[in-house]
């Protein structure tokens, strides 16, 4: 049952993946489309014709002609095979494929999708966001990076020597967000280059305090101990929720898409690092590295005792045990 529409029409130039690329709203009772100036809507697809197809109202109803084109015009619907689209009369939602270029017909009184409320992560984002905000987290990322690049630094370095190391961490740190910006404007989205920024070095400090946690963990836990492995996970849920907002900024995307993208991207990222790290492996390294870091007396969760008194306590488990043995 075809439906009638005495109104204007939209029409979408969209990708082939459905994707919007501009929107047209016209109330003429004749369209024409092609690669000519003098068309309604002009596409710059090489195999379109110059005047390529016409869409005229006939009796309330919307009918395409195609110009007896070079490379055709279809018509593509979910539940139909592609068919050609000379005589078609248009229903509500109906797909045109001319050349390598895609438009979706829309009658005025096509339903909307409801209106989507602002996500809690906005306020988040928008805090980020500021300037001031962003230059804090860059400055306090490049403060510890530099300190970690100074403690990892054998020999006595001054401040002019770890400088360039510490910005140029910091530059490639902000590649991430960069990138990421770059792909959403690439692929017709806002690309909200500052917010990408800011929240990226919020969470990049996040992970420099899991480092720090990690190490005050496995210094303080025997070799066996599982805490270090929470840590570690604390870690992957970091980066997690990082691309996770990476994707929620910068892309129009199911909830369900997103959780994938950030999961993939997590799993190469961790996934990859300890393949590589714990791969082909041999049980003898002729050329061991050595770790030298002293921790300071603060990443201890409990005091050391004194030798006097490892002697005493040692001496009264040997007790015990002998106590024990005779008891039997």
């Amino acid at each position: 049952m075809e439906v009638t529409n005495t109104g204007g029409i939209i029409i979408e130039e969209i990708s082939r993946n459905y994707k919007l690329l501009h929107r047209h709203k016209l109330s003429q009772q004749q369209i024409h489309i092609g690669r000519d100036y003098h068309n309604d809507i002009i596409l710059a697809d090489p195999h379109i014709c110059p005047s390529h197809l016409s869409i005229e109202q006939v009796n309330g109803q919307w009918k395409i002609t195609d110009n007896q084109t070079i490379n055709g015009s279809f018509i593509e619907n979910i539940k139909e095979k592609k068919h050609s689209a000379n005589d078609h009369i248009i229903r509500d939602g109906d797909v045109i494929t001319l050349g390598k270029s895609q438009l979706r017909i829309l009658f005025t009184s096509h339903p909307v999708e409801p209106t989507v409320a602002f996500s809690p992560f906005e306020s988040f984002i928008n805090l980020m966001r500021h300037p001031l905000a962003l230059l804090l987290s860059v400055a306090l990322f490049s403060l510890i990076a530099g300190n970690v690049f100074y403690l990892n630094t054998a020999t006595e370095v001054d401040f002019r020597q770890f400088l360039a190391p510490t910005i140029g961490m910091t530059l490639g740190f902000a590649l991430w967000p960069a990138g990421v910006a770059l792909v959403s404007h690439l692929s017709k989205q806002d690309a909200r280059i500052m917010a990408q920024l800011g929240v990226s070095f919020v969470f990049f400090n996040f992970m420099w305090f899991s480092d720090l946690l990690e190490s005050i963990a496995s210094f303080n836990s025997a070799s066996g101990s599982i805490i270090p492995i929470f840590v570690i996970i604390i870690s992957i849920g970091l980066a997690f929720s990082l691309f996770w907002l990476n994707s929620y900024i910068g892309f129009h995307m199911t909830a369900r898409r997103r959780i994938v993208a950030a999961a993939s991207i997590t799993l190469l990222l961790f996934g990859g690092s300890y393949l590589v790290q714990y791969s082909n492996k041999p049980e003898f390294n002729p050329r061991p590295q050595y770790n030298s870091t002293i921790m300071t007396p603060s990443f201890l969760l409990a005091p050391s005792g004194s030798a006097d008194e490892f002697i005493e306590e040692s001496s009264k488990l040997f007790d015990k045990t002998k106590k024990a043995a005779l008891e039997k």
